[in-house]
């Protein structure tokens, strides 16, 4: 970790009485620096504050959190990942929110991971995880901080050269990755798992299917199983830092990487992900 900020201030720790730490209760956005520069700020801080909305407080001042933002990145390397926290803030101890409260706010800034570079130009092995994700409309969306699903899910392999785990929920219905939201391709169109009931509607997803749509390249939000998955022409992963990854491998089953759309995406994926940063 480089530089950590708790209610704009450094050096100081999360109280034991956060909600945060005592019921998951907040929200989180990690997005990537650039030159010193978060990219897709306002996208982020829309979801930040739709999550705010959703779990019942208020989200934190957008100016302040640049403010805030601008002081951790002031002597930032090149490339880094932000970290942006938001919990309800100080409670007593019982699941009841209090009446009044005073959200919490930790940024905090981490070293760009090493991925290699073939991730992105000749694709990634990636496994079915076991560990389901439950139902729950409610959280459906939002990038809550409750996340122990993923993590059982990411602990179910050490092999390095597995880079993301695919998973399900309780019904069966793909969802998501562990870190990423998921796309197939099939005879052109391109298909990503409805996220009604569980999973994390990302930034990049959002960016890519408004690509596609401008590529006038049908995609289609839908219910899809593992034999779809099988059935599929191309796959790939997105998120905000590692934009677009091709799968080249699912355990057994291998596809085209980069395959013609995949590689399409990718390629007008910079320039509109600069328009919106700007």
């Amino acid at each position: 970790m480089i530089g950590v900020l708790v209610n704009g201030v450094s050096g100081r720790g999360v109280s034991a009485a956060d909600r945060s730490i005592q019921y998951g209760d907040g929200v989180f956005e990690t997005l990537a620096v650039s030159d010193g520069q978060p990219r897709l700020w306002l996208p982020h801080i829309k979801r930040l504050q739709r999550g705010c909305r959703r779990l019942g407080f208020s989200a934190p001042d957008t100016e302040l959190l640049a403010e805030e933002t601008a002081k951790l990145l002031r002597n930032s390397r090149r490339q880094a990942i932000l970290k942006i926290v938001i919990s309800r803030g100080c409670g007593g101890r019982g699941y009841r929110p209090p009446e009044k409260v005073l959200p919490t706010r930790l940024l905090s800034l981490h070293a760009w991971p090493e991925w290699p570079a073939k991730y992105r130009l000749r694709g990634i092995q990636a496994r079915l995880c076991t560990t389901r994700l439950a139902r729950n409309p409610q959280l459906a969306g939002i990038k809550h901080l409750n996340r122990l699903e993923q993590v059982l899910a990411r602990a179910e392999w050490d092999d390095p050269a597995i880079a993301e785990g695919i998973v399900l929920d309780t019904e069966g219905l793909l969802v998501e990755g562990t870190m990423s939201n998921l796309f197939m391709v099939r005879d052109g169109v391109l298909q990503t798992p409805d996220l009604f009931h569980c999973g994390v509607a990302g930034i990049m997803r959002e960016i890519v299917m408004e690509i596609a749509r401008q590529q006038c390249i049908h995609c289609k939000i839908g219910h899809y199983t593992v034999r779809d998955l099988a059935e599929a022409d191309e796959i790939f992963v997105t998120n905000s830092i590692i934009g677009i990854w091709p799968v080249r491998a699912i355990d057994a089953k291998e596809y085209r990487a980069p395959g013609e759309i995949t590689s399409l995406l990718q390629r007008d994926i910079n320039d509109f992900e600069t328009s919106l940063s700007t």
